[in-house]
């Protein structure tokens, strides 16, 4: 069994375990009176029974968990890895996971967190136990600390506490990076509305003492086992306590809201990363805290244009990783750099863990490497866990058995060549599944490990069923599943000696993704309002409906329908309907679409020719149209007489048959669309003739008297 400690309040540099020279002292007091001899008699055989699982800790006794887990992709084995000595001293299988998912323990129990599932394992049988849903899908930041450990949701606002009493407590909103004190609290700052809450480790609701201004960015910290925060906004440092925000005391740097903030202090100082200026700030935190003299913090570079992960902090060393360049780099609390260490393997973003033994983690993506830094001195040693788990057991429930031992084998004859046997294939690397139509699924991988004899075949399988294909085969699809279903699908080699370990994909869901709904676009008044028909989702549950406009982003619409603003122009309206299986993964729908053109006013028209035709009798009218973007008519008026509404855009002709005049007649134009209507008025003589229309006679009777009348007086 890996090594434990006991605590009442953590101290990396007091911490004590079960051979320090404190404890022995305290014993040695101890038996020196009968009653104190009861005393530790009663406080031993409370641990033991608390250990073996037959009554609840002590609330005040807290253990430390010593060492760390780490996710094997290969094995589909979550491995504990010893910080003090660096070895691989226990195993739990766990298949199906996800690489790149994070392990946590508490004092019982062992936790694989994958953004779909937990799973919890056992750490005395090193078996599966449970399996829960996350209230999130997105990955969480971890806290191993008493009465943990945690799981903070930054994003949905959730906290999971996995410990006694287990939890899920809502925040009430997003937050940023938790902290935790050494009593078990957690506290957390609310970016929405900058409330900082705490949630003791015996709480099932948090409280909130204290806020920060409105509009202040800020991180939290501890500090000598109190929580701080720091103001971006004011580049101030406050306590809090259950009367609020402390005293606020400058800084001394400038800081940007995009600072990364330690969660706690290296030898009273307190580490801020700015990647974005490519420093990192040391700010004695405990000399503002104490009002006492306070020392000037420090700057040191980062490598330039990187992105990085931390600062986390032991006593005495901070622990950044660059996340572009695959490095861990430990600095002390001057800012000199201690080591520099490569991160083996490719493909992922390595983040340190602070363990609770005073040492940092960090994980290389596929969980073959566990980088240990040391907390006191800086040093970085490499843990190759793929090379000790070939010979890490898997312990589990024995049964002792007595049979004879087999006589020793023959001696080879001399001379004779030695051959080392074949072992079982290595897991295949790079397992992926891809939904195709008709309830189908293409699984890949690349070729596994063949560790001494020709891979023969390869086992796919997946609950409810398997397939085998051949040893040279890279891929296979799978038909006939469940629509809506999700399935772990995991690949194994088999060679002659045996079938190796399985390495599986990420989930997939199974299920046809919505047809797409039939759009309608109206415009008016520069408003645009869509409406849509609900599409066939082939039994899939609605999530919502994105609606998206061409160079512009989405929104989500629970109904079907809703009003744009705000657009110019031609533009194009999608929308898709978004759909789950269950809690399967979220299918996005086919596209239905509509363009709509939205005037920039209302329109315009312009008479520039009035005309009699050559023949016929015909008047033509010509006008220059202007629709400002959206489809328009035009309509001409004659001595009072409307011609049909023609469509018109740019140069129309209306045309009034049969029609005869003499003198100057007045014409009249209109037109009209969404955005309103616009007239222009001619008066002038066409050409020679005297009016007559066919109809109406009476009009046209009177209208005919008028024009010649009118022609009459002009010429008198």
């Amino acid at each position: 069994m890996y090594p434990l400690c006991i605590r009442r309040r953590y101290d990396p540099d007091v911490a004590m375990d079960l051979s320090s020279s404190r404890l022995r002292r305290f014993l040695g007091a101890a038996v020196r009176s009968r009653a104190a001899v009861v005393v530790v008699a009663c406080c031993v055989a409370a641990v033991c029974m608390a250990l073996t699982g037959n009554v609840p800790l002590p609330p005040s006794l807290q253990f430390i968990q010593v060492g760390h887990w780490v996710y094997n992709t290969a094995s589909q084995s979550t491995y504990h890895v010893d910080g003090a000595t660096g070895q691989v001293d226990a195993r739990a299988s766990v298949p199906g996971v996800a690489q790149g998912s994070q392990v946590t323990q508490g004092a019982r129990s062992g936790y694989v967190v994958e953004r779909s599932r937990i799973t919890e394992f056992s750490k005395s049988t090193l078996s599966v136990e449970n399996s829960a849903t996350p209230p999130a899908t997105e990955e969480p930041v971890v806290l191993e600390v008493a009465g943990g450990p945690y799981l903070v949701y930054r994003n949905a606002g959730q906290i999971v506490r996995l410990g006694d009493p287990m939890a899920t407590v809502a925040a009430g909103g997003p937050v940023s990076d938790p902290v935790a004190t050494s009593d078990g609290t957690v506290w957390i700052h609310r970016i929405d509305n900058g409330a900082i809450c705490e949630l003791p480790k015996d709480a099932t609701l948090p409280s909130c003492p204290a806020r920060l201004p409105q509009g202040h960015d800020g991180a939290l910290s501890v500090v000598d086992d109190q929580l701080v925060v720091i103001d971006t906004t004011a580049d101030t440092l406050s306590p809090v306590g259950t009367d609020g925000l402390g005293d606020a005391a400058n800084i001394g740097v400038d800081l940007r809201s995009t600072v990364q903030v330690a969660n706690s202090t290296v030898d009273g100082r307190l580490a801020v990363a700015d990647p974005d200026q490519g420093q990192l700030h040391l700010i004695d935190a405990s000399g503002l805290l104490k009002d006492s003299p306070v020392v000037k913090p420090v700057s040191v570079g980062l490598p330039a244009g990187s992105r990085f992960a931390g600062p986390v902090a032991t006593a005495h060393t901070v622990v950044l990783v660059d996340q572009t360049r695959n490095d861990v780099l430990t600095y002390d609390s001057t800012g000199a750099l201690k080591s520099t260490k490569k991160i083996p393997g490719s493909g992922g973003a390595s983040k340190p863990a602070a363990g609770q033994d005073g040492r940092i983690y960090v994980d290389n993506p596929d969980g073959s490497h566990v980088l240990v830094v040391d907390g006191k001195n800086g040093s970085t040693a490499d843990v190759d866990v793929d090379a000790q788990s070939h010979r890490t057991p898997n312990p589990g429930p024995q049964t002792e058995t007595q049979q004879q031992a087999p006589p020793p084998a023959a001696p080879p004859p001399a001379g004779a060549p030695t051959t080392a046997s074949a072992t079982v294939p290595g897991a295949p690397r790079g397992v992926s599944a891809t939904v195709g139509g008709n309830g189908s699924v293409k699984v890949s991988w690349s070729a596994a490990p063949s560790n001494g004899s020709r891979i023969t075949r390869y086992v796919v399988s997946w609950p409810g069923g398997s397939t085998t294909v051949d040893g040279s085969s890279a891929s296979t699809t799978l038909t006939g599943l469940t629509s809506g279903k999700s399935y772990v699908i995991s690949v194994a080699a088999e060679n002659s000696a045996g079938r190796g370990p399985a390495a599986s994909a990420k989930s997939v869901t199974l299920g046809q993704p919505a047809d797409a709904p039939v759009v309608t676009a109206n415009v008016s008044s520069g408003r645009v309002s869509v409406s849509w028909t609900a599409p066939n989702l082939h039994g899939a549950n609605l999530v919502n409906y994105q609606v998206s406009v061409s160079g512009q982003g989405s929104r989500s619409v629970s109904g079907t329908s809703t009003t744009l603003t705000g657009l110019t122009g031609t533009v194009t309206v999608t929308v898709r309907a978004l759909t789950k299986y269950g809690s399967g993964s979220q299918l996005t729908g086919a596209a239905g679409t509509k363009q709509v053109t939205i005037p920039a006013g209302p329109p315009t028209v312009k008479i520039v020719k009035v005309h009699g035709a050559s023949q016929g009798g015909n008047l033509v009218v010509t006008v220059d149209a202007n629709a400002n973007g959206a489809a328009a008519t035009c309509m001409a008026t004659f001595i009072n007489v409307n011609s049909a509404w023609v469509p018109c855009n740019g140069i129309t002709t209306i045309t009034f048959n049969s029609a005869f005049w003499a003198g100057s007649v007045p014409v009249k134009a209109t037109i009209k669309n969404s955005e309103g209507t616009g007239t222009d008025s001619w008066l002038g003589d066409p050409g020679a003739g005297f009016v007559f229309l066919l109809f109406p006679t009476a009009l046209l009777a009177g209208t005919r008297s008028k024009s010649l009348w009118k022609s009459q007086k002009g010429k008198s």
